[in-house]
């Protein structure tokens, strides 16, 4: 009987592999910025001290008083200064001396209001007050944190407003009695002055005069700006407490090679020389070649284009600012060429100024002095000051105190418009100049002007003060005809003195005389 054969084992079964599963997503990593910014919204969580509330509300209510449908002046300086004094706080911190000095050049650009009339030059100087207050009181030390801090500031105004909910909820739940105390105190004190106040008031003409005028048609607005510069008062106090922890490492950009940057660089330095040498070869007498190959005659050509070198003047702060980032720093051949590179380019630029302040003061001559031009020739001026930190920042490549300094140039530049009493110089200038006057112009100016045409040579003086009295709702002899009085809130000097001088302007007018002297515009 045969055997069977043998069937193999079966293959052992292979070992059983699970399902392979995604992989979870990974959360990316918050960049430093984005970091920044979520530890600063936390502090809203910072409890307010009491005084910090108390005085915010009583800027606040005098920001409501004092702000609405009243003219800027001696209001506007007290509230802008109420605000800093709730920032007072950073004064005190050490290694903030730069800061304080921030502080200081805010204050002095908020009395700018009270001091002067002209509503481009009060308008700039408190944005330029906001500006420097928030690098300030935000502690920015780096060009990005200088630029953001505006935006932090305005962001700090709403983390204020959620403080005030926690910190307002805790002050009751701890002191209710006394905050119940308080509000009645609160509630008697206005009852008893505003009785005896308007009785007070009805009895005299005088004393009425001397107290705020009530109009309820306006309290909603009122109410708005007064709680908006409670907050931002507040919020001044609160970036004390708790400010942005700004990043103190910044995420470097990949190094590039030597070639890479200095190419880019070298050709614009070679094309900003050989500009410079076109305007040398222009001064000392080609003239016939810049009519032969511009189309233009000597004085147009002199005149144009001050605007596009005004832009390449901040475009090249860009440049320099983006360079200095990238460049290599690795031996001290790649410092030593790199100096080189951005120091050239902004000694050429300097330049350029030179050239734009040129045309400028060409144009100026010939067609007189505005409100823009001069406007330009400052902003020149800061560009250049700018431009020599930058190279003073660049000897040692040390330049954490340059982002501040630029501020503070800028400030300085704005408050320099109100020390210089820009619409009286505009005056002043375009009186004693060649060019032929624009009576429109000059009588659109503001009551500074009015100061400076006072102390010019008869019969202008008269023609231009006869002029001003009727642009303002005056007759010949200086008496208001459009009564309004909008208390010590719009005191300002600049009106003061222009509402003396035209008190004292003489009856009648310059008649046929300003006529010719001033083209018919009287």
């Amino acid at each position: 009987m045969g055997t069977a054969p043998s069937t193999p084992p079966p293959p052992p079964a292979a070992p059983h592999t699970p399902p392979r599963l995604p992989a979870a997503p990974v959360a990316p990593v918050p960049g430093p910025w984005a970091q920044t910014t979520a530890v600063f919204w936390q502090g809203h969580r910072q409890a307010l001290p009491g005084p910090l509330l108390g005085a915010a509300a009583l800027v606040g209510t005098a920001g409501g008083a004092v702000l609405v449908d009243t003219e800027a002046g001696l209001g506007l300086t007290l509230v802008g200064l109420g605000v800093l004094a709730c920032g007072a706080g950073v004064l005190r911190r050490p290694g903030r001396r730069a800061d304080r000095a921030l502080l200081g050049l805010a204050a002095l650009l908020l009395v700018v209001a009270t001091v002067r009339d002209a509503e481009w030059v009060v308008a700039l100087s408190v944005l330029a007050a906001v500006g420097t207050t928030a690098v300030a009181l935000t502690g920015a030390r780096t060009a990005a944190a200088a630029v953001l801090a505006v935006p932090v500031a305005a962001l700090g105004t709403l983390r204020a407003a959620l403080a005030v909910r926690h910190s307002v909820g805790d002050l009751a739940g701890r002191r209710r009695q006394a905050l119940r105390a308080g509000l009645r105190t609160a509630a008697v004190t206005v009852l008893l002055l505003g009785v005896f106040g308007a009785l007070l008031a009805s009895a005299d003409a005088v004393f009425a005069a001397l107290l705020p005028r009530a109009d309820l048609g306006l309290l909603p607005a009122r109410a708005v700006v007064g709680v908006l510069v409670g907050l931002v008062a507040l919020a001044a106090g609160h970036l004390v407490l708790a400010p942005p922890s700004w990043p103190t490492t910044q995420a470097s950009p990949p190094r590039r090679t030597t070639g890479e940057w200095l190419v880019p660089v070298a050709a614009l330095d070679g094309l900003l020389v050989v500009f410079g040498l076109v305007q040398v070869a222009t001064a000392v007498g080609c003239r016939a070649f810049v009519e032969r190959t511009a189309g233009l005659t000597y004085a147009e050509h002199a005149r144009s284009g001050f605007f596009q070198l005004v832009a390449v003047t901040a475009l090249t702060l860009v440049v320099v600012a983006v360079a200095a980032h990238r460049a290599p720093r690795a031996s001290a051949r790649d410092r030593l060429v790199s100096r080189a590179a951005l120091g050239l380019l902004c000694v050429a630029t300097l330049g350029v100024v030179a050239v734009a302040v040129q045309r400028m003061t060409l144009y100026v001559d010939a067609f007189g002095l505005t409100r823009l031009r001069l406007l330009v020739l400052v902003a020149e001026g800061a560009l250049a000051v700018v431009l020599v930190l930058v190279l003073a920042a660049g000897v040692r490549w040390r330049g954490a105190w340059l982002p501040r300094a630029a501020v503070a140039v800028v400030a300085g530049a704005v408050l320099s418009l109100g020390l210089l009493d820009a619409d009286a110089l505009v005056l002043r200038y375009d009186a004693r100049a060649d060019a032929p006057l624009d009576p429109a112009y000059l009588q659109d100016l503001s009551d500074d002007a009015v100061v400076a045409a006072d102390a010019l040579p008869e019969p202008l003086r008269t023609c231009l003060l006869t002029a001003a009295a009727r642009a303002r709702d005056l007759d010949a002899a200086g008496r208001t005809l459009t009564t309004t009085d909008d208390g010590w809130a719009a005191w300002n000097l600049g009106r003061a003195r222009a509402a003396e001088v035209l008190g004292d302007l003489p009856a009648g007018g310059a008649g046929a005389a300003c006529r010719r002297l001033l083209g018919g515009g009287s």
